[in-house]
Order: structure tokens, then C-alpha cells, then sequence
């Protein structure tokens, strides 16, 4: 129970929420057992090696779909995460549009109302404007900044993933073509025994 306790950290410390560790090292968990309960038999005559190498095929079918699953669900997080700031980015984008809309029909009505006044209020007016146009480019700025982030931060996480996915992969090929050998070399130990 430690040593899962240790993988889910693991997990955890490469981006992974605590429920997608606990599925992770709860896959890798049940293969671990099935392989040894295959080392573990005394003997199997041909018909149950083929159930078993069937039951081994499903559950690395099995992990593959639980990997499929949580890595899309990774990538779904993030890219509704990079959506939120669009859309956030977007209202603050409209309320400077609004705000400036505002200030040009204030300053439309004022130059109407009050001629007297025109070339105090258009001065302030094209003050205001050009702070407006400050914070636009401003936060236009801090929009493509944070989308570049977001840009690295999913090219880090899918190199990543991909990374894991494939040493995985490997990991699980390299100890089952070794507990099939096992197998067989113990099974032919049998056979020779015998004959």
C-alpha cells in the first residue's frame, strides 16, 4: 500500500490529478498480479496457456484504452482551460470596446451641447483615448503572452504524456514477452522431464 502511495505520487508530480495516479497505478497494479499469478502456476497444458495469453492480450487492451482515456481527458483540461482565458480575454477586450464607444458619444454630445468648452473636453477626451488604447494594447499583449504559455504548456504535457506512453509500452512488452519465455522455458523444462 506504500509503494502505491509512492507511484500515485509519482504520477501526481508529472501533472496527473490524484484520480487519474490512482486509475494509473491501479492498472499497473492488476498487470503486476496477473503476470505473477501466470510466473506462479506449476504447470498449464496448451489449452489454459492460450486462456491465459487471452486474458493478458485484454488486460493490456484494457490499459491501453484507460491511457487513451486519461490522456485525452489531460488534453481536454487544458484546452478548456486555454478556452476560458480566450473567452475572459475577449469580455475584457468588449467592456475597453464599450468603454471607449461610451466616451466617444459623451464627448459627440458635449461637443454639441457646449461649444464653449470644445477644446478643453476634446483634450481630455483624447487623453482618455489614448489610455484606452494603452490598456487595448496592453492587454493585448498580456493575451498573446498568456496564449503562447498555454501553447508551450500543452507541448510540454503531450511530449511528456507521449514520452510516458511510450516507455509504458515498452515496460509492458519487455515483461510480457519475458513472462511468456518464462513460461515457455518452464514448460519445455516439463516436456523434456517428461519424455
Amino acid at each position: 500500500m506504500e509503494k502505491n502511495g509512492k507511484n500515485r505520487f509519482c504520477f501526481l508530480t508529472l501533472g496527473f490529478t490524484t484520480q487519474q495516479a490512482e486509475i494509473i497505478v491501479s492498472a499497473l497494479v492488476k498487470i503486476t498480479e496477473a503476470n505473477l499469478d501466470i510466473v506462479y502456476k506449476d504447470m498449464v497444458n496448451k489449452m489454459q496457456q492460450e486462456i491465459t495469453l487471452q486474458q493478458i492480450m485484454s488486460q493490456i487492451a484494457n490499459v491501453k484504452k484507460d491511457m487513451i482515456i486519461l490522456e485525452k481527458s489531460g488534453f481536454s483540461a487544458l484546452r478548456a482551460e486555454n478556452e476560458k482565458i480566450k473567452l475572459e480575454l475577449l469580455q475584457l477586450k468588449q467592456q475597453v470596446m464599450d468603454e471607449m464607444m461610451k466616451v466617444r458619444t459623451d464627448t459627440k454630445l458635449n461637443f454639441n451641447l457646449e461649444k464653449s468648452r470644445v477644446k478643453e473636453l476634446f483634450s481630455l477626451n483624447e487623453r482618455k483615448l489614448l489610455e484606452m488604447r494603452t490598456e487595448v494594447v496592453a492587454l493585448n499583449a498580456q493575451q498573446d503572452q498568456a496564449l503562447t504559455q498555454t501553447d508551450r504548456k500543452l507541448d510540454t504535457e503531450v511530449a511528456g504524456l507521449k514520452t510516458m506512453l511510450e516507455s509504458h509500452k515498452l515496460d509492458n512488452i519487455k515483461y510480457l514477452a519475458g513472462s511468456v519465455f518464462t513460461c515457455l522455458t518452464v514448460a519445455l523444462g516439463f516436456y523434456r522431464l517428461w519424455t
